[in-house]
C-alpha cells in the first residue's frame, strides 16, 4: 500500500482499517533496507501514529502489525526520531516483556533570575519484573519489539542513552536468568542476547553494571552452559550432557541455533572482559574466570555442521580466551588424558593442539591476518610463556630439531617456514606477533632464535628488544637442553647466520689487497654513505653498547668521510642520479 494511503487509514483511528493498511504496507516493505529521502517526513509521521496506537488496548493481530511496522521503519537510521524518546522506548520495552526502570530524573525549575535550575531528583519507580512465557503467550509480539529495539540501539546514540537510562539491561538480565526455561523460543533468546551485546558494546556504564551489579560473568556462563548442554563430571571438567563417555572428536555437531546463541554470548563476554588481562583479579574473580575458561575449552572441542560456522565459533572462542588472566589458562590442560587424547609430558594437550591447528588454518588462508591470526598467535605466545608444558609441546610441533640446513628458514611448507615468512610481512603488528611467538618458543634466547629464523629475519625483533649484540631476554625459563641434530652440528661452521643456511664459500674480494688498500676501500664506502645521508636518501645507523640501533650524526659521519688517510676526488657530476 502507498505510504500516504497507509497514513490516511491510520489517522482514522479505527483498528480494523489500521490493521489492513499496516499488513499491506508490511508485506510490501518487509525486505526493504534502503529508503528514499523524499519520504522521510511521511515515515516519521507513520512511526508516530503507530506508537500512538501501541498505547491503546489493541487486538493481538493489530499489536503485531504495529510492531512489524516499527521494526521496518527503524531500519532507516535517518527516521528514528519517533522511537528514541523515553516514552517510545518504554512502550517498546513493555511489549518486549522487559522490566524497565523509570530513572530518577532531576526536575527542572525556573529560578528567580529566569535560569533553569535542577531540583531534587524524582524518586525512582520500578516496573514489575518481566513476564514469563505463560503470561505473555504471543512471543511473536516480543520478537518484533526486540528487533525494533535492536535497530534503534544499532543506529542511534540518543536511543542508546535512553535505553541505558531506562535500565533496560536489568529487564534483559531478568529474562536471561530463565535460560533453562524451554518455553522461550529461539528468536526471543537470540534478540535478548543481541540487545545485551549492543548495550555492552556501545555503553561503558552498562558494561560495568552488567558485570558488577548483575553478576554478568556467572549469568552469561550459565547461559553458555544451558545453550551447549554442558555438564560437569568433575571440577573444571566439562562434557556434553547425556554423552559423557563419548570422546570429543566423536560428539555430534551443535545445531545452528546453538551456535548462533553461543556466539552472541561469547561476543557479550568479550565486551565485559576485554580489560581483564591488563589488571589484577582477586581469588573470587579468578575462580569465575577459570570456570569460564573450562567452558571455553569445551567450545574449542565442539563443532558445527558446517566448517565455516565452526571456524567462526572457534574465532569468537579464541578472542575471548585472549581476555582471560594468563594464570587461569591452565584450565586448558586440566582434563585427564583419555584414549584418543593428544598427550605430551603426561598432560592433555587437546585444546592446545586445537588452537595450534586453528592458527595454522588462518595462516594458510592469508586473509585479514591482523584480525584472524593475531588473536590465536598472541594466545599461544602468552600460554607458552607461563606454562612450561604448553611451550615444550608447541616447540615440538613448530620448532622440531633442525635438520634442513640447505633451505632458507622461510622456504618450505612446515609451520616454522610459514611463520618465518610473515616475519617480513608489511603489517608491523602481524610480523611482530609471529616473531614474538617464535622467540618465546626459543626461550627468548637470541642464538637459538637466529638458528631457527636467520639473523636477517630476526633483526627486527632483536633491534626492538636491544638484543642485536646477542644474549637472552628477561623471561624466566628452565635450563637449556641440547637440541642440535647431527646434521646441524656437522653443517654449523658453514651456515651463514644472516640467511640461516649453508652457503658455498665465496671468493674473498679483498684477497691480495694491502691493509692500506682495504682501508681506502672502506673510506670510499663511508664517503658514499655520507653523501647519501646529506641528501636525505638514507639514515646511517650504528649499534650502541646497549644493543640498540642509534642514528649516526652528520658530524660523526663527516669526520669519518674526511679522514686524512683518504681524500677522494669530487666526481665531475656529483649530483647525478646515476652517481647516487
Amino acid at each position: 500500500m502507498d505510504l500516504k494511503a497507509c497514513i490516511e487509514q491510520m489517522e482514522t483511528g479505527e483498528q480494523d482499517a489500521a490493521l489492513t493498511a499496516l499488513q499491506s504496507y508490511n508485506t510490501e516493505m518487509n525486505h526493504c533496507f534502503t529508503f528514499s529521502k523524499e519520504d522521510e517526513r511521511d515515515r516519521e509521521l507513520l512511526g508516530g501514529l503507530v506508537l500512538g496506537f501501541l498505547t491503546r488496548e489493541l487486538q493481538p493481530s493489530c499489536q503485531l502489525a504495529c510492531l512489524e511496522t516499527v521494526r521496518i521503519l527503524s531500519r532507516d537510521k535517518h527516521c528514528l526520531e519517533p522511537f528514541i524518546s523515553r516514552s517510545a522506548m518504554s512502550i517498546l520495552a513493555r511489549y518486549a516483556g522487559f522490566a524497565v526502570v523509570t530513572a530518577a530524573t532531576p526536575a527542572q525549575v525556573e529560578g528567580e533570575d529566569g535560569e533553569v535550575e535542577q531540583a531534587e531528583e524524582v524518586p525512582t519507580e520500578e516496573v514489575k519484573e518481566a513476564s514469563s512465557p505463560s503470561e505473555n503467550s504471543d512471543q511473536e509480539v516480543i520478537v518484533e519489539s526486540l528487533k525494533s529495539i535492536s535497530n534503534i540501539l544499532l543506529h542511534n546514540e540518543t536511543g542508546q542513552a535512553v535505553a541505558a537510562d531506562l535500565q533496560l539491561i536489568k529487564g534483559v538480565a531478568e529474562r536471561l536468568k530463565q535460560c533453562h526455561d524451554p518455553t522461550w523460543i529461539h528468536e526471543v533468546r537470540f534478540f535478548d542476547l543481541r540487545i545485551t551485546f549492543l548495550l555492552t558494546a556501545l555503553k561503558m556504564d552498562v558494561r560495568a553494571q552488567l558485570v558488577q551489579e548483575l553478576h554478568g560473568l556467572s549469568l552469561l556462563g550459565n547461559q553458555l552452559d544451558a545453550t551447549l548442554g554442558v555438564c560437569w563430571p568433575d571440577t573444571l571438567e566439562t562434557a556434553r550432557a547425556g554423552l559423557e563417555d563419548v570422546p570429543p572428536e566423536q560428539l555430534p555437531p551443535l545445531s545452528r541455533q546453538q551456535i548462533e546463541l553461543a556466539m552472541e554470548i561469547l561476543k557479550i563476554l568479550f565486551n565485559v572482559t576485554f580489560d581483564t588481562a591488563r589488571r589484577k583479579v582477586d581469588e573470587e574473580e579468578a575462580a569465575e574466570y577459570r570456570h569460564l575458561g573450562a567452558i571455553l575449552r569445551h567450545c574449542l572441542m565442539s563443532h558445527a555442521d558446517e566448517e565455516e560456522r565452526t571456524e567462526e565459533f572457534h574465532s569468537h572462542t579464541v578472542h575471548l580466551l585472549g581476555n582471560l588472566p594468563l594464570l587461569c589458562l591452565d584450565v586448558l590442560l586440566i582434563p585427564k588424558v583419555q584414549e584418543g587424547s593428544v598427550e605430551y609430558m603426561g598432560v592433555n594437550m587437546d585444546a592446545v593442539s586445537m588452537l595450534l591447528g586453528y592458527m595454522e588454518k588462518t595462516l594458510d588462508r592469508g586473509h585479514k591476518l591482523k584480525e584472524t591470526l593475531i588473536p590465536s598467535l598472541t594466545l599461544l605466545t602468552e600460554s607458552a610463556r607461563v606454562h612450561r608444558e604448553t611451550r615444550k609441546f608447541l616447540r615440538s610441533k613448530v620448532l622440531p630439531p633442525l635438520r634442513d640446513v640447505k633451505n632458507k628458514p622461510e622456504v618450505g611448507s612446515a609451520l616454522r617456514n610459514k611463520l618465518v615468512r610473515i616475519m617480513t610481512c608489511i603489517d608491523t603488528d602481524v610480523k611482530d606477533c609471529a616473531a614474538e611467538f617464535l622467540f618465546v618458543l626459543c626461550k627468548e634466547s637470541v642464538s637459538r632464535f637466529i638458528k631457527y629464523t636467520g639473523y636477517g629475519n630476526a633483526a627486527g625483533l632483536l633491534a626492538a628488544r636491544g638484543l642485536l649484540r646477542g644474549g637472552r631476554d628477561s623471561g624466566i625459563y628452565s635450563e637449556d637442553e641440547e637440541s642440535d641434530t647431527e646434521e646441524y652440528r656437522e653443517a654449523k661452521a658453514h651456515i651463514n647466520p644472516i640467511t640461516g643456511v649453508v652457503q658455498e664459500e665465496q671468493p674473498n674480494p679483498m684477497e691480495g689487497m694491502t691493509e692500506e688498500q682495504k682501508e681506502l676501500e672502506a673510506m670510499k664506502l663511508v664517503y658514499m654513505f655520507d653523501k647519501l645521508s646529506r641528501t636525505n636518501l638514507i639514515q646511517p645507523m650504528q649499534l650502541g653498547m646497549d644493543g640498540k640501533m642509534s642514528e649516526i650524526s652528520p658530524e660523526d659521519l663527516h669526520k669519518l668521510a674526511h679522514n686524512p688517510l683518504f681524500q677522494p676526488e669530487e666526481p665531475a657530476n656529483s649530483d647525478s642520479e646515476e652517481e647516487a
